[in-house]
């Protein structure tokens, strides 16, 4: 097994038992946070937090089984390009990157600016410091280094914005579904927007996916 095999195993592995210990450990009480345990097992769903930790679980993995079983030249020829390279490409570019990015950006420019706009002090009990650091620190890290160390063939540009348009708009049709089953928005900071001031801010943040995307 290469090194850099070893390195997507333990990278996958961190990421997949993040998630296994946020999903069945942190249950922060509604009188903490309104959405803790708010509509039912849809749990950590509510949260593009919890989206993005599992897509980078999955990527991981599947840089790890290419490692194993795919194509790990820096350029084969595209008839020599096992599936599971493939898709290890239009992951990494079109959904990996761009959303890690955003997440960990958005998360802690809110965290600096008002940390009650994003994670309220009261949650720190319930949510410990090193899974905070695992879903909005380590995703930046971990696929800067894989940007850094891997070559990856681009999809096209339309396709992959596409790709990742569609992904930001089904999260932000379920943010708004979360929204009028319960009253609630699954982030403090929408709280204090009134419609206008929403739809910039949503307006704004697809346009800061767009330009992550652009830049890796």
């Amino acid at each position: 097994m290469t090194a850099r095999a070893v390195l997507y195993f333990g990278v996958a592995a961190h990421f997949w038992y993040a998630c296994y210990y946020d999903w069945n450990y942190v249950n922060i009480p509604p009188t903490v946070h309104p959405m803790g345990i708010t509509w039912g097992r849809t749990n950590k769903l509510k949260f593009l937090t919890y989206w993005d930790a599992l897509l980078q679980s999955f990527f991981f993995t599947i840089a790890f089984l290419n490692e194993l079983l795919g194509s790990t030249e820096e350029s084969p020829a595209p008839k020599k390009t096992s599936t599971i390279r493939k898709l290890k490409d239009l992951l990494l570019p079109c959904l990996a990157f761009p959303l890690s990015m955003f997440v960990g950006l958005t998360f802690w420019g809110l965290y600096f600016v008002d940390r009650e706009l994003v994670f309220p002090k009261a949650i720190d009990p319930y949510f410990p410091a090193w899974l905070n650091h695992v879903m909005h620190t380590n995703i930046m890290i971990f696929v800067l280094l894989e940007m850094y160390m891997s070559f990856r063939r681009y999809p096209s540009r339309s396709v992959g914005l596409t790709i990742l348009s569609a992904f930001m708009a089904c999260y932000l049709v379920w943010l708004h579904v979360i929204f009028f089953k319960t009253g609630i928005w699954v982030y403090p900071v929408l709280d204090k927007l009134d419609l206008i001031a929403r739809m910039v801010f949503f307006i704004c943040l697809l346009g800061l996916s767009v330009v992550l995307y652009l830049i890796g």
